[in-house]
């Protein structure tokens, strides 16, 4: 059975949404190779529609040179999840998997480990159905009050710690595996 690790970028106040009060802080050294270190594994990316369409223009133009990230998020295949979108175009290596559906994700990780950036709203769907296997929290020394949080409306969700990192930049990386 593959596993599902998804990485988000969030303040302390749980905020994910604009993802832009990442930039003052840079990307401290041995940030990417965490990523890395997970990525890695990962033969595919799942991803809710807003993601896509934001990660599509800014992703399917770099290349290797530009970030080392480039050929794992151009190559590899995304499965965009939404009841919305019917074509998934201008990003090579993309398909629709259509509307949210817990069986058929299980049944797509049952061969692969995928990887999860963002999408928020279907990271929740995801902690609430519990096939989330490692959740990699970057937790940003900001609190910005506003925007939407990555934990709003779920309950009951116990997670246990695995492992924590703190960056010269005054990020912290906490990985939560699910208890279940």
């Amino acid at each position: 059975m593959g596993k599902i690790h998804v990485h988000e970028f969030i303040t302390l106040d749980g905020s994910y949404e604009d993802p832009s009060f990442t930039v003052p802080y840079g990307f401290a050294d041995g940030m990417a190779e965490l990523l890395g270190a997970f990525m890695n594994d990962c033969t595919g990316i799942l991803l809710g529609r807003r993601t896509f369409e934001m990660f599509g223009p800014a992703w399917s133009t770099r290349t290797a040179d530009d970030d080392p990230g480039a050929p794992f998020f151009n190559d590899t295949t995304k499965y965009v999840v939404s009841s919305t979108l019917h074509k998934a175009e201008g990003w090579q290596n993309s398909e629709i998997f259509g509307t949210y559906d817990a069986e058929k994700i299980r049944a797509l990780k049952k061969d692969r480990d995928l990887y999860v950036s963002g999408s928020g709203t279907l990271v929740r769907a995801l902690l609430r159905d519990k096939l989330i296997d490692e959740l990699h929290l970057l937790v940003y020394p900001v609190v910005l009050g506003s925007g939407a949080r990555l934990f709003d409306g779920l309950t009951d969700t116990p997670l246990a710690l695995v492992g924590s990192d703190v960056f010269d930049n005054g990020v912290v990386h906490l990985s939560y595996s699910s208890t279940d």
